[in-house]
């Protein structure tokens, strides 16, 4: 046992009273030349939740009180209330009211003190004794003016319920009603938050500075520091022959790559044959980042730190510098590039029977594109197929292998999400001109099976190495979620087969039943949509829990460490132990390196997510002000207590608010989650087909509002041209430019 172990042992003791350094050093008889790592020691077990200090300075423990949790506040959309997500996932949520807060706000990690009763709902409540960690590092939101004696930020995350107060000086060069980011200098019990600006992003409605607001709100850094850039920059750009020592020459090999027609950074590439005894031979090559990225350099930091590569609408922010991505680290064709890989001996029915995993070099033979592939497997294209001839029988015999091993997955129940995602194309200004559907044809599918399987064999291998690792865990849902996804689908007149319990829980093949059965009908976007939502998200571990969506017993993340941090890390240990170098304090090492780094990557994963998903908000919303008084097709998403949310085949979501469904008076229907008028009758509930006209865009909120095409008469529809109501305290800066010119309503011919 380590002092750590033993001074948190020692503080969760029955022994133990709360005491103050200067007294734990006594305790402790900590020599003074020692005091910097007791301090270190105690801040750490702080940060890890495992203990706190009070107001009076006295060090308590967390885990000698039965009635106090520790875990991170998520307040609902206004900020009223919120919950508590434990850090010990077998701990259900705790309710927290807006007064029992005390000055956290969304995102903190606190400590709860569980009170005696449940809510009225039959939640755990509490109330917060210790923020141990602030969430925020940055806020953004826009700038107003109370009269003349401060200004104020009206947070864009509507979680963070309160204003944020500027002192005049410390407001740099922002005016009334621009984007800022601010940095909180003080928080106060009487929920006022207090801080400076250090950074104007530019007016509220301009696209560029809520996306900027967007980025700076999820913690993703844009630029590289100088340390980072130099050490990329000294980089050489070419493979010399000293580097091959070690690794397998595989550059005589037909290996090639098959990404986007955009693509710039190709960590993948894949090779395949036909062994004598029929079974097929496939070799899935990445990009051996870690070459490169070395521990304890700049670079690794800086990797780690980021933990992805961001994909917004108008931009990527990538892990890693340009110069490694798009460059020495990236599989170019004609070039000798250093790569881990995994050959897969894969029978006729989809087995992988063998396999072997090996440092290599490889001589990319070609840039192959999806849309090319497409067309020769597809169409046949004459004049593709006769350019690249020299590989089209591979690629025929990849075609094969791709459907018996997706066949595999089908049987042993994986599910398959089918329905396809939105594109969103901006112009060279960033702005949104189309939304397109992305079209996964069969080489999109293929290399996908590829990656799937060295994922999996590769995860498998480790496993069984009992080796420290990142693993990519997909838990099973929860029995309450499925039961209410259950009662979901009952709309549709659909259920599961079979009884579901918690003795007998959900198999993934049940839901890809429900996914066939409603394959290619207007519902199926969303129903897929709502399974999604009602499936546990995927986390990394140092555990290996298995993966419930693809119903693999093992799985990983090893196909692109250009743009994930997980992936890296683990080519890192794999390398290692090719090299027969984890053992002893490696092992000890590794294992403390994985548990963070899993947990680190995670959170990265959850707000690059949260960023992009924001940013196609924000561009649909855009998108969407070129198309106010048209006619539009969608499926009603959702239906709620104040209106229904409608989606169209576009992917564009808005809100019909029930005030406006003017042909009745409409009443919810929780039970059967309709809304149905009083005088006629007339039923609207999810999957309904309907008609929609646009009729507002807001920026701000990101938000647009439709009305029924049949209530949609020119009263209706100019109530929406007038500017959207904010504040008075707040209408004394500069006038918002939100106000939309009515256009005539123009119904859109089909």
């Amino acid at each position: 046992m380590d002092r750590k172990e033993k001074i948190l042992s020692y503080m969760c003791s029955k022994e133990y009273i709360p005491l103050k350094f200067a007294e734990l050093m006594t305790v402790l008889d900590v020599p003074a030349e020692d005091e910097e790592e007791l301090r270190d020691i105690l801040t750490e077990l702080c940060i890890e939740g495992k203990i706190y200090m009070t107001k009076k300075g006295r060090y308590m423990s967390v885990e000698g009180e039965n009635s106090t949790v520790v875990g991170k506040l998520v307040c609902n959309a206004k900020g009223f209330f919120g919950f508590v997500i434990c850090d010990d996932e077998n701990e259900s949520d705790i309710f927290i009211s807006g007064d029992d807060m005390g000055d956290a706000i969304n995102g903190d990690r606190v400590i709860v003190h569980i009170d005696d009763n449940d809510n009225a709902k039959g939640h755990r409540q509490g109330h917060i004794t210790k923020v141990l960690e602030r969430g925020n590092k940055v806020i953004v939101g826009v700038i107003y003016k109370e009269k003349d004696r401060y200004f104020y930020v009206r947070p864009d995350n509507r979680k963070i319920y309160s204003k944020i107060i500027i002192a005049q000086s410390d407001a740099m060069t922002a005016q009334m009603g621009d984007r800022v980011a601010v940095q909180i200098t003080r928080y106060s019990d009487k929920k006022k938050i207090f801080g400076e600006v250090i950074s104007v992003l530019g007016q509220q409605d301009s696209l560029k500075s809520c996306i900027e607001g967007i980025i700076l709100g999820n913690d993703i850094k844009q630029e590289f520091d100088k340390e980072t850039l130099n050490e990329a920059d000294k980089i050489p750009q070419t493979v010399t022959e000293n580097q091959f020592a070690g690794r397998e020459d595989l550059r005589d090999m037909i290996i090639f790559t098959i990404d986007g027609d955009d693509a710039r950074d190709f960590d993948d590439a894949v090779s395949l044959t036909l062994k004598n005894n029929g079974n097929y031979y496939l070799g899935v090559h990445i990009a051996d980042v870690s070459e490169y990225v070395k521990e304890g350099t700049a670079l690794e930091n800086e990797a780690y730190k980021r933990g992805t590569s961001v994909y917004l609408a108008d931009r990527v922010i990538p892990m890693l510098p340009t110069s490694l991505s798009n460059g020495i680290c990236s599989l170019n064709p004609q070039v000798d590039r250093l790569t881990l890989s995994v050959f897969m001996e894969i029978t006729g029915d989809g087995n992988v029977v063998s396999h072997k995993l090996c440092k290599s070099v490889i001589c990319s033979k070609e840039r192959m594109t999806y849309n090319n592939v497409n067309k020769m497997l597809e169409d046949g294209d004459e004049e593709l197929c006769e350019r690249y001839k020299h590989i089209l029988p591979t690629l025929k015999l990849m075609e094969d292998l791709a459907q018996i091993l997706k066949n595999k997955r089908t049987l042993r129940g994986a599910i398959q999400f089918d329905f396809p995602e939105s594109n969103i194309v901006v112009n060279e200004n960033g702005e949104p001109i189309e939304i397109e559907k992305e079209v996964r044809g069969t080489s999109n599918k293929m290399i996908e099976e590829f990656m799937l399987s060295a994922n999996e064999t590769i995860a498998e291998y480790a496993f069984w190495s009992e080796i420290p690792f990142v693993y990519r865990n997909h838990e099973a849902p929860t029995l309450e979620k499925i039961m209410t996804f259950n009662e979901f689908i009952l709309h549709f007149g659909l259920s599961f087969k079979g009884k579901i319990d918690r003795d007998t829980p959900i198999h993934p093949k049940a839901l890809q039943q429900i996914l066939d059965t409603v394959k290619d009908t207007p519902q199926e976007r969303i129903v897929a949509s709502t399974m999604l939502h009602s499936l546990m998200k995927a986390k990394y571990s140092e555990e290996n829990l298995g993966h419930f969506g693809l119903a693999a017993k093992y799985y990983c993340h090893f196909t692109s460490p250009i743009r994930r941090y997980p992936d890296l890390a683990i080519h890192r240990i794999l390398k290692d132990f090719l090299d027969g170098k984890v053992t002893g304090n490696r092992i000890s090492y590794l294992a403390g390196y994985v548990s963070a780094a899993s947990k680190h990557s995670s959170d990265c994963e959850v707000n690059a997510e949260t960023a992009e998903r924001d940013v196609d908000d924000l561009m649909k919303t855009a998108y969407m002000s070129s198309f106010i008084g048209q006619t539009f097709e969608g499926v009603v998403a959702n239906v709620t207590n104040f209106g229904m949310f409608v989606e169209l085949d576009n992917s564009v979501e808005g809100l019909i608010r029930v005030e406006n469904m003017t042909d009745d008076y409409y009443e919810y229907d929780e039970k059967v989650n309709t809304l149905t008028g009083r005088r006629k009758q007339k039923s609207y509930t999810t999957g309904d087909v309907v008609n929609i006209v646009v009729a507002r865009t807001d920026i701000l909120s990101r938000q647009i509002d439709f009305v029924l095409a049949k209530d949609a008469d020119r009263k209706l529809l100019k109530k929406f041209a007038k500017p959207i109501e904010i504040p008075k305290s707040e209408k004394h800066g500069k006038k918002s430019k939100r106000k939309k010119s009515f256009k005539k309503y123009n119904k859109k011919k089909k």
